[in-house]
C-alpha cells in the first residue's frame, strides 16, 4: 500500500511531523501512513538534509549515460550545423564521416547516429520544426532511363529576387540529372535566348555534349510554334543535343532540378545579399560547396563531383545543320518562317528562319521535321502545316521524337 490519494508532498510532511513528535513508535507511524520503514527513513533523511525541498520527487534519470556524446564530438557536430544551417543530422554525420571515418574521442570509435545528433541539435535549439504536409504519390518516373552522366541535363531559371541594393537577380542554373552536378549557376542581365545561349555554349565547351537538354515550356527554352521550337532550341539541336521538355504544369518531371533550386534558395539567397556582386560571390561559393562537399542522400551520401564525368562527346563550337536521308525533300525556311512547296507558301516557324527542314512523303502527305523534331504534316495539295496530334497526357508536339523523355513512362503509368 502506498501513499493515500492526497497530495504526496502533504503526506510526507505529516509523516515527518508525526515522527518528530515521538508520540508513537516509528514502525507504527509508517503503518498508519501505509509505507514501509525503509521509505519512512528515506523521507526523514531527505527532510533532515534539505528541508521541505527534500520531500519533492527527484528525477530518476541516471547522472551519467553510457551513450552520451563526448563534449569534443558534440562540438564538432554543432560546428558543422552552425556553418551549414540547412543540413540535417544525416547530412552532418555523412560530412563528418567523410572527413574522419573514426573518432578517437568516441567509445564506439565512430560518429554518433543521426538520431543522436538530431537530439543534440534539438537541445541546442538548432532545429526548426516543419509542418507536415500530405503529399500525393508520384505520377511518373521521368528519369528512369537517365542511367549515366550527361544523358540528361536540366536547365531553368531560379526565379528573380531583389538584392539589398535594389538590383534584380535571376540566376540561370544547369545541372546533370544523373549526378546532380551543378554545371552552371549564373545571374543574367536578361532572360532571353541571346543571353542564355552563351552560358549553354560555355558549358558545352567545358563539359562536352549531353544527349538531351530538359526544360519547361517557357521562353526562351520553347515557344508556341510548331515543334515547340524557339531560336535557342534550334541552336541546341544544331550543336548536336536534343531538346526535351516536360509536360505543361508538371514541374515534378524536373524534380531533381527543382529540389536543387530549393537548396540554392535556402543556402545562398535567404536573405539576399547586400549587393549583386556579393550575391554572385555567394552563388560561386554555393556551387563549389554543392558539388564537392555537401553529401547527397540520393547518391549514398556521396557528392555530385564523385559521380560526374565530362561527356565523351566533345564539341568544337561549330553549329551544324541536320542531315536528312536521301529520299527526303529539303527546303530552306525563309526569313518570314515560310517555305515554298509545290508552288505554294507554307508557314513553318519563324524560329527556323534560314534553316533546312526535311519532308518525308507518306500516304497522307508529307511529314515535316527539323532534325529529330517532328513539326507536322502537309496534305497532298495542301497549303498549310498541320501540327501533330497532341499526346494523350498533354505533352508537347515533339513527344514521339523524344523516346527517352517522360512521355512513354507517363503513358505507361496511366495505362
Amino acid at each position: 500500500m502506498g501513499w493515500m490519494e492526497t497530495c504526496a508532498m502533504d503526506e510526507r510532511m505529516r509523516l515527518v511531523i508525526a515522527v518528530e513528535k515521538r508520540e508513537e513508535p516509528f514502525a507504527a507511524v509508517c503503518r498508519r501512513f501505509g509505507v514501509s520503514r525503509t521509505v519512512g527513513y528515506k523521507w526523514l533523511a531527505r527532510y533532515q538534509e534539505a528541508g521541505v525541498e527534500g520531500l519533492l520527487d527527484r528525477s530518476r534519470a541516471p547522472l551519467h549515460h553510457r551513450q552520451a556524446i563526448a563534449d569534443e564530438i558534440a562540438e564538432r557536430c554543432l560546428a558543422v550545423r552552425r556553418a551549414h544551417p540547412t543540413w540535417g543530422p544525416a547530412k552532418v554525420r555523412a560530412f563528418l564521416e567523410r572527413q574522419a571515418p573514426s573518432t578517437p574521442g568516441s567509445k564506439s570509435g565512430g560518429w554518433p547516429a543521426a538520431s543522436t545528433i538530431g537530439l543534440l541539435f534539438d537541445r541546442e535549439g538548432l532545429t526548426v520544426k516543419r509542418k507536415l504536409r500530405r503529399r500525393s504519390p508520384p505520377s511518373s518516373a521521368p528519369f528512369a532511363l537517365c542511367g549515366a552522366a550527361n544523358d540528361v541535363w536540366c536547365i531553368d531559371f531560379k526565379g528573380w529576387f531583389m538584392t539589398g541594393d535594389g538590383a534584380r537577380c535571376e540566376p540561370l542554373t544547369l545541372t546533370d540529372a544523373h549526378s546532380r552536378y551543378l554545371l552552371r549557376c549564373q545571374a543574367l542581365a536578361r532572360c532571353d535566348g541571346e543571353h542564355v545561349w552563351p552560358v549553354v555554349d560555355a558549358a558545352f565547351r567545358e563539359f562536352g555534349l549531353p544527349l538531351r537538354l530538359r526544360s519547361d515550356n517557357g521562353s526562351p527554352f520553347a515557344s508556341a510554334g510548331v515543334g515547340g521550337l524557339s531560336r535557342l532550341a534550334v541552336l541546341v539541336i544544331k550543336a548536336g543535343v536534343e531538346p526535351e521538355r516536360i509536360a505543361p504544369g508538371k514541374p515534378q518531371q524536373n524534380g531533381r532540378h527543382e529540389r536543387m533550386h530549393l537548396t540554392l534558395l535556402k543556402d545562398a539567397a535567404t536573405p539576399p545579399a547586400k549587393s549583386l556582386r556579393e550575391q554572385l560571390d555567394r552563388f560561386h561559393a554555393f556551387q563549389r560547396l554543392y558539388n564537392e562537399e555537401r553529401p547527397h542522400q540520393a547518391l549514398g551520401n556521396a557528392t555530385p563531383a564523385e559521380h560526374y564525368r565530362v561527356s565523351p562527346r566533345r564539341w568544337d563550337g561549330v553549329l551544324r545543320e541536320p542531315d536528312y536521308p536521301l529520299d527526303y525533300e529539303v527546303r530552306r525556311v525563309r526569313s518570314n518562317g515560310e517555305i515554298k512547296w509545290r508552288g505554294k507558301l507554307v508557314y513553318i516557324n519563324g524560329a527556323l528562319a534560314g534553316e533546312p527542314v526535311g519532308l518525308d512523303e507518306d500516304a497522307d502527305g508529307w511529314t515535316v521535321s527539323f532534325g529529330p523534331i517532328a513539326l507536322g504534316s502537309i496534305a497532298h495539295g495542301g497549303d498549310r502545316l498541320r501540327k501533330p496530334k497532341p499526346a494523350g497526357c498533354g505533352l508537347v508536339d515533339n513527344a514521339a521524337r523524344c523516346p527517352q523523355g517522360p512521355q512513354p513512362q507517363e503513358q505507361q503509368h496511366q495505362a
